[in-house]
């Protein structure tokens, strides 16, 4: 911006600092309400916290109850099995490929996969909130 342009935004400023607007105690009567809304709020947020505390509980009893340990052990196993299937079959099915597969081609890509694109995922939807 040029000397002009500043001098300009400066004078605008000057004057918008310079009127006064009769509020008839508005401002007053919202920051009393607002004091009392922030005095009241303080129980729902401790019977949020409550519950929630009372869900962890809950459900950590329950994962020992319903014996969770070998629930989650054999959905890993089938995990496990499953992504072993699927690089079985990429690595049996990749030489028949016309292009050259190299072995840091796909260190690459599971790379990007697995670390980049969650990353990126993560920061997007943190700015958007």
């Amino acid at each position: 911006m040029t000397e002009k342009e500043n001098k300009l935004i400066e004078d605008l400023f000057k004057q918008a600092a310079q009127q006064q607007i009769e509020d008839n105690g508005f401002t007053d009567k919202v920051m009393e309400r607002v004091e009392r809304v922030d005095q009241t709020s303080l129980v729902p947020h401790r019977l949020s916290l409550l519950w929630t505390w009372f869900c962890i509980a809950v459900s950590v009893a329950l994962f020992f109850v319903f014996n969770g340990w070998e629930m989650l052990k054999a959905s890993l196993m089938v995990l496990y099995a499953a992504f072993r299937t699927s690089l079985e079959v990429f690595f049996t099915t990749a030489p028949t490929a016309e292009f050259d597969l190299t072995p840091w081609m796909i260190l690459l890509a599971l790379g990007f996969v697995s670390i980049y694109l969650p990353y990126q995922t993560a920061r997007k939807l943190s700015a958007t909130l």
